[in-house]
């Protein structure tokens, strides 16, 4: 099982709270966790694209950097971990970012791919005057399916004739041609969400809810393995999740109930008024997910407890079938990322090779 970091592009993290660790999304904080990831093993290194935040007492993301530019910077000063960067597909076209993703290959051989965004929060649109309008919710994952094909046919043949609903090339040029293969990874949770991705990804973020569940997991991966099938490609599950760990169990829920307790009602109340744009979204999507969410500063499944325990149950996810990584989120990213690297991936009999030769 793959072991990758979220990076915190954006401030405070993933914990909609105003009682966890504050923080603003610098360089610096951003390259200090890419190159612990690197030290201890881990496999890759992802960030998001996000362009209007959730307000509230915490300001919750609303202080963002921008994804591609981050990782170019990280690609210099890495060696061996994988790097994404994510695109929020309405605002740059297929060509350009295609070319992007080229030249961050220049600097990163055969390390970088990039993370499709299709977009389900319309103010982030809106503000710069290119929302399309609400037929995109139903539409979007036609768009990002049309988007890659132009980027995979430039990556592949250095030009596209690409001619579809959205996209219609005409002789396209991209040279030079990427030094390998530029990976490609998607988020869908819906039914249509999923079928993107098993058509066109290599890999598919995957959610799942509660704390210490780790059977919460096995019905998600069930669907991507159940999309990938109908497609005949391979694309993998990766899970999204969260670590709290501490010296004891009670240590580290003690941690989370101090969060719990300062949860900003008022982002999450801003949040869930733009997922509720969406009023055909599925049960099973991000939108879907959030409408129905309790009132916890996050949604993914979190894993609290001693480093013995996190690391039984990341033990217990490694033998998932179909869970090909995880996404690691943090709630202090640098005290996090170091108990991960010499605390709990020494106990995981999944990753002692990693462990060892970190």
């Amino acid at each position: 099982m793959d072991i990758g970091v979220f990076l915190p592009i954006g401030n405070n993290g993933w914990l909609i709270s105003t009682t966890s660790p504050q923080y603003m999304p610098t360089f610096e904080l951003n390259r200090e966790v890419t190159l612990k990831a690197e030290q201890y093993g881990f496999d890759f290194a992802l960030s998001m694209i996000k362009l209007r935040g959730f307000g509230g007492p915490s300001e919750y993301w609303d202080h963002n950097l921008e994804s591609f530019t981050l990782m170019a910077g990280l690609a210099s000063i890495t060696r061996r971990i994988k790097l994404f960067a994510s695109v929020a597909v309405l605002t740059i076209p297929p060509a350009v970012l295609a070319r992007m993703a080229v030249t961050i290959d220049a600097i990163a051989p055969g390390r970088f791919g990039v993370n499709i965004v299709s977009g389900w929060q319309k103010a982030e649109y809106e503000q710069m005057g290119i929302w399309p309008g609400e037929v995109h919710f139903a539409r979007r994952y036609d768009y990002c399916g049309e988007y890659v094909q132009v980027m995979k046919d430039l990556w592949s043949s250095g030009r596209s004739d690409f001619k579809g609903d959205f996209f219609q090339m005409s002789d396209c040029r991209v040279s030079p041609k990427p030094a390998g293969d530029l990976q490609v990874i998607a988020a869908g949770q819906s039914g249509r969400g999923m079928q993107f991705a098993a058509e066109y990804a290599d890999y598919n973020f995957i959610s799942a809810g509660g704390v210490n569940d780790v059977s919460q997991v096995r019905p998600h991966t069930e669907r991507l393995m159940a999309a990938t099938a109908a497609s005949g490609r391979a694309c993998g599950a990766v899970l999204l999740m969260m670590i709290i760990a501490d010296e004891t169990d009670e240590a580290a829920m003690a941690k989370w109930e101090h969060y719990v307790a300062g949860t900003d009602l008022e982002a999450l109340a801003w949040r869930d008024g733009q997922a509720a744009a969406d009023v055909k979204a599925e049960a099973h999507s991000t939108v879907g997910r959030m409408v129905r969410s309790l009132r916890e500063p996050t949604t993914m499944l979190r894993f609290i407890g001693s480093y013995a325990t996190v690391a039984r149950q990341m033990d217990e996810l490694a033998a998932i079938p179909g869970l090909q990584g995880v996404m690691l989120t943090f709630d202090d990213y640098l005290i996090g990322m170091e108990q991960f690297g010499t605390r709990i991936q020494p106990l995981m009999q999944s990753r002692q090779h990693i462990a060892q030769a970190a």
